[in-house]
């Protein structure tokens, strides 16, 4: 899996983690949405890795911890950028856009 970050995307991320410690997550939330094929790819950013799930996506800036369970819902080539018209993360990759209005979660740290 290739992800890379715009400037813009990298920018506002480390803008909103503020020099917190701390692990950036692409997660396929599946919350409330009923079905694991329905779920939600989102920015979480977090204190910790899950040891058992996640697997760490090197990319053009920051490191990105992704589920291995749930990459079967991702493409192999992802962009995560940054829309001002909209004040939102965008997960996209050559073929679609897989979340125009992606969330970012920061997790307090412990």
């Amino acid at each position: 899996m290739k992800i890379q970050l715009t400037d813009e995307a990298a920018e506002k991320i480390n803008d909103k983690i503020a020099g917190q410690k701390g692990f950036l997550k692409l997660k396929y939330d599946i919350e409330g949405c009923g079905c694991v094929v329905s779920g939600i790819p989102t920015l979480w950013y977090v204190t910790k890795p899950d040891e058992i799930e996640d697997v760490t996506v090197e990319t053009n800036s920051l490191p990105i911890l992704v589920e291995k369970s749930k990459t079967v819902f991702l493409d192999e080539e992802l962009k995560i950028d940054f829309s001002s018209n909209s004040n939102t993360f965008q997960l996209k990759s050559p073929g679609q856009i897989l979340n125009g209005r992606m969330n970012f979660i920061l997790f307090p740290e412990e």
